[in-house]
């Protein structure tokens, strides 16, 4: 006897929404997809620059974070990178591996990925319906009534909710998805910014704003490191940017929402050790000892930078002659160069997010179908669920992996 086909309505045509609306139809369902945009699929072509950085090798739940980053796990390992690198391949989207693992399309366009999953879609007989907000979603014994902004409504047997977050508010993500859950009974963790740019305290930003260098960064919470990364960082004029601040930005934007003290510590100078730095700076101030302090640093750091870094270490002159420094000024300039701080005060709002740190609490989720353990038959994807990850390919792997299991088990 055949089983009964499912009706699944599947709420965000992003990139978790439409993996649950292809795995949820090969599996043998009758899918509608809601998207409120005009058309599915718009945040994916803002990925990777424009590249759709669209997964990484390395991705495993060591990536990710939230209340307990191993819900992660099943979901990444029932649609793992080889087989999203495999399903892509069969799409049509020829991949290549650049560096810290990051995969990307051959094509290096995000249009192109959307391209292949909109065919996809169309292939199939998924039903896509665009500029469709949903109000609310009611469930009535075995069947739920999805109501649209518009008055319109839905009958079905499933609802997959991968309404996405709250950033990049321009793409369409507004948080809606967090008060549907909610309206079901949902417990919603606390969201917040991620992958963002941190705001930093000090009067001197607009002077060095656009400066980029590479360096290390750290974020210090009662002198003790919470992250660290490094690479290119780049000041602007509210405070600090680049890939190494976005990584650690999650650390900072978590404790800043438990109302705790944050410090950012940045290495200048983290091409050698301080030893070796402070010979290499002792030899350049003895070999021409009549430059100015100012300019003996010239050629070393950038040029903006040393006038801000030579008052933040308390040198009042800084046109002095090198050979007036005593030992203790010295020391001043060595240790701003490789431990700079800096309070910080916030971070940059949604519009400038990367990712929704927060969402819908994972104990009230089946990590193995992405079904609510509250509401039978409603099921979760994607950035909307209490699991963010680093850059670089692991958030659009997650919504790979997330959607694919949660479509395959609404199926059912």
């Amino acid at each position: 006897m055949a089983k009964e086909k499912k009706h699944v309505i599947v709420v965000g045509g992003g990139a978790a929404g439409m993996l649950a609306a292809i795995s949820a139809s090969r599996q043998g369902a009758d899918v509608t997809i809601l998207e409120r945009n005009p058309r599915i699929g718009k945040k994916l072509l803002t990925t990777g620059n424009g590249r759709c950085n669209f997964t990484n090798i390395y991705a495993d739940s060591s990536h990710y974070q939230g209340n307990n980053p191993n819900f992660a796990y099943t979901a990444l390992a029932k649609f793992s990178i080889p087989e999203t690198i495999s399903f892509f391949e069969e799409l049509g989207i020829a991949h290549k591996v650049e560096d810290a693992g990051k995969v990307f399309p051959m094509s290096d366009q995000a249009s192109s990925v959307l391209d292949v999953l909109r065919y996809e879609l169309n292939e199939i007989g998924v039903t896509v319906i665009c500029d469709a907000y949903v109000k609310e979603i009611r469930q009535s014994k075995d069947t739920f009534t999805v109501e649209l902004e518009n008055g319109s409504t839905f009958q079905t047997d499933r609802v997959v909710l991968a309404a996405g977050g709250k950033a990049m508010p321009s793409t369409g993500s507004d948080g809606n998805g967090f008060v549907l859950a909610q309206k079901l009974g949902h417990t919603i963790m606390d969201v917040f910014p991620g992958l963002v740019q941190l705001k930093l305290e000090g009067p001197f930003f607009k002077r060095i704003d656009g400066v980029k260098f590479v360096g290390t960064a750290e974020i210090l919470h009662k002198g003790k490191l919470v992250a660290k990364d490094q690479g290119d960082i780049l000041f602007g004029n509210y405070g600090v940017s680049g890939p190494p601040i976005l990584q650690i930005s999650r650390s900072a934007a978590q404790l800043l929402q438990e109302k705790k003290e944050v410090q950012l510590k940045i290495t200048i100078m983290d091409m050698m050790s301080k030893e070796n730095l402070r010979t290499l700076v002792t030899k350049r101030f003895e070999k021409r000892s009549s430059k100015t302090v100012e300019f003996s640093l010239v050629g070393l750091i950038n040029k903006r930078l040393i006038p801000v870094l030579l008052k933040e270490a308390g040198i009042r002159d800084i046109k002095q002659p090198v050979t007036n420094l005593s030992i203790q000024e010295h020391e001043k300039i060595m240790a701003i160069l490789t431990d700079w701080r800096f309070k910080v005060t916030g971070t940059k709002s949604w519009p400038s997010a990367q990712v929704t740190a927060g969402g819908v609490a994972t104990n009230e989720i089946n990590p193995s179908t992405m079904e609510s353990n509250l509401v039978n038959g409603l099921f979760f994807a994607g950035e909307l669920i209490d699991i963010d990850g680093q850059c670089g390919g692991f958030n659009l792997q997650w919504a790979w992996s997330s959607g694919f299991v949660a479509g395959q088990s609404a199926a059912f």
